[in-house]
């Protein structure tokens, strides 16, 4: 399969427009298979790299000129809001890309699912690249691949079966606009056909606006309630799920907290039916599965307080669902990059929950605190302070939760470097 990404560029004038984790995979994939070829390395910052056929451009400059080349290969990072792509855009490709145009059959673009069956692989805005194994897939793999709204920006080819969990606002920073960002997260079903499959949350505001008979793929709506229960309905009764009217999974104890979760098993079992899966597999799995890192992570009693990591959460709506999974939580850590996403609704929401200590972080928890009333809010500028603070504040057998509702990287490279840091700091804090 992957030869056949090899026909596409061979023989091209190539860029490899961000040099991130991606960029490194997609340079090393190239390499081993063409060890003589021209390349273009394009980023904003200096790299280390002794290959005498490489072009490095570097600097503010590098997204000028764009149009020489044959073949973008562009990283998910990289935004080209302020420029006009016009002459260029089709030149415009991705790991994603080249793998859904020659394998889109075998792929389920999803946010986060759990294999049942061997030849599973689970790759993308996870954190594994497209091609990091590449060499691995076969005609009956199946491919679960998380795909970002910065993979799906420029796509041309969605997958057979595509998922949106919800659409809310998110990556302003990258995008520019509400209406563009969301655009692109809809690419995942933009180019399905009648054979393929879209499963959405049709009781999510945005979705259900924007899903109409443009989108070719066949449906299935996914709703937290019990209406409309007629052909490809996934729904809820009682916590119990139901497709088509038919019951097909009992909720019973579970490691994933909260009704956020259970709305996500009503995806996976979505997938399980249009694949004709064993259901009675996929309990299991279910049962036993603990979710990721750094999602509602329970670190461990410290201090005799209760310690939750969910630096994953970046936008309000996923600290609101957090909030409302864990039980007893006294301490709620916020705040991270301004990426310009409204935060009035969240404001409110915490003001009327019964949460009594709000620690805020830069930038977005100083501007949430000062909008707080009859919370104890504390102003904090790192993680460290954070920790202390909620050390001494939280009462005995409560819950201290780390749910930024904002991106991570104004302090850290990613929510996964803030994770460990707040998880090393909470084990290691002396008094």
């Amino acid at each position: 399969m992957y030869r056949l990404i090899l026909e596409k560029i061979k023989d091209k004038n190539i860029a490899i427009l961000g040099f991130g984790r991606e960029g490194k995979s997609t340079y090393k994939f190239i390499r081993k298979y063409f060890t003589d070829m021209k390349l273009t390395i394009l980023d904003k910052y200096s790299i280390e790299l002794d290959d005498k056929n490489v072009n490095m451009i570097i600097g503010d400059k590098y997204l000028d000129n764009l149009d020489d080349y044959d073949l973008i290969i562009k990283s998910p990072g990289i935004s080209l809001k302020n420029l006009d792509v016009s002459s260029f855009k089709d030149k415009i490709t991705s790991q994603l890309e080249l793998l859904l145009e020659v394998f889109r059959n075998n792929i389920i673009g999803v946010t986060g699912t759990k294999k049942e069956r061997d030849n599973v692989y689970l790759i993308g805005n996870i954190g594994v690249p497209v091609f990091d194994e590449i060499e691995l897939y076969n005609k009956d793999s199946i491919l679960v691949v998380e795909m970002s709204s910065h993979q799906l920006e420029f796509i041309k080819t969605s997958p057979h079966i595509g998922i949106i969990l919800n659409l809310y606002q998110d990556h302003l920073d990258h995008d520019g606009n509400i209406q563009r960002y969301h655009n692109n997260k809809l690419n995942i079903f933009k180019y399905q056909n009648s054979s393929d499959y879209c499963i959405y949350s049709s009781d999510n505001d945005y979705l259900n606006k924007y899903i109409d008979d443009s989108y070719k793929g066949i449906k299935y709506t996914v709703r937290f309630d019990f209406e409309d229960v007629s052909s490809n309905s996934i729904r809820i009764k009682d916590k119990d799920i139901y497709i088509d009217g038919e019951v097909v999974y009992k909720d019973k104890e579970r490691l994933l907290l909260g009704d956020a979760n259970l709305k996500n098993i009503m995806f996976v079992l979505g997938v399980c039916k249009i694949l004709n899966l064993d259901f009675s597999k996929a309990y299991n799995t279910i049962s036993k599965f603990k979710g990721l890192k750094y999602r509602m992570e329970y670190i461990g009693k410290y201090h005799n307080i209760h310690f939750y990591n969910d630096t994953i959460a970046t936008i309000p709506e996923a600290t609101i669902s957090a909030t409302q999974s864990i039980d007893n939580i006294d301490t709620l850590i916020i705040g991270g990059l301004d990426r310009g996403i409204s935060y009035e609704e969240f404001i409110d929401y915490l003001n009327k929950s019964t949460i009594r200590n709000i620690i805020c972080m830069p930038e977005t928890g100083y501007y949430i605190g000062k909008k707080l009333i009859n919370k104890n809010v504390f102003f904090v500028n790192n993680l460290d302070e954070a920790v202390e603070v909620s050390i001494k504040n939280t009462k005995d057998d409560m819950v201290c939760l780390l749910s930024p509702a904002a991106a991570s990287y104004n302090q850290y490279k990613n929510f996964e470097e803030k994770g460990l840091v707040f998880e090393n700091l909470v084990k290691n804090f002396k008094n």
